[in-house]
């Protein structure tokens, strides 16, 4: 077990990072976004992650371990797809989808660091990895939902600009 063990910790070093780089790139989301809901969700995300980096010094703590992050690569492409994305003035929905793919590493990271926990018997760091997963899976529940409303209204956007433009044209 001394090597899940080694291998939990390394797991918790690299989303303790990819939280971190998260946190920085949150609030440029937010930015971008043109939807007031999304840039809220963005926002409140934010907040979110402010404690679930500071549950993750728990965690740290219950295995008596340093709080310290490792480089996460995996959160790094991803935020930089979010930020070409944000350059490209691509639109609500390709930052949702953006922020849909960070928080599906989450999800995948937070299950496996759950059930490594359990398999340790480390009872404490499961209901911190449990508490972490869940709220990461209601904030891809929300961008999901918003990714469904703020499509349809760009769609509708889409249609009735092509209807001006092809009044125009019918007029000349």
């Amino acid at each position: 077990m001394s090597s899940l063990r080694e291998t939990l910790i390394d797991e918790l070093r690299d989303v303790f990072d990819a939280e971190k780089q998260l946190l920085k790139a949150l609030p440029k989301l937010a930015k971008a976004a043109e939807n007031e809901d999304l840039k809220a969700a963005f926002e409140q995300h934010t907040e979110e992650t402010e404690a679930q980096i500071e549950q993750l010094k728990e965690v740290f703590e219950f295995f008596g371990e340093t709080p310290r992050g490792k480089k996460c690569k995996g959160m790094e492409g991803l935020i930089e797809e979010g930020s070409e994305m944000i350059e490209e003035e691509a639109g609500d929905a390709a930052l949702i989808c953006a922020a849909q793919k960070a928080e599906h590493y989450e999800i995948a990271t937070y299950g496996s660091l759950s059930a490594w926990a359990k398999l340790l018997g480390e009872e404490q760091a499961v209901e911190v990895f449990e508490r972490i997963l869940e709220e990461e899976k209601a904030t891809d529940q929300k961008l999901t939902d918003l990714a469904e409303s703020v499509v349809n209204a760009e769609e509708g956007e889409e249609e009735e600009s092509s209807a001006a433009k092809r009044g125009k044209t019918a007029k000349k």
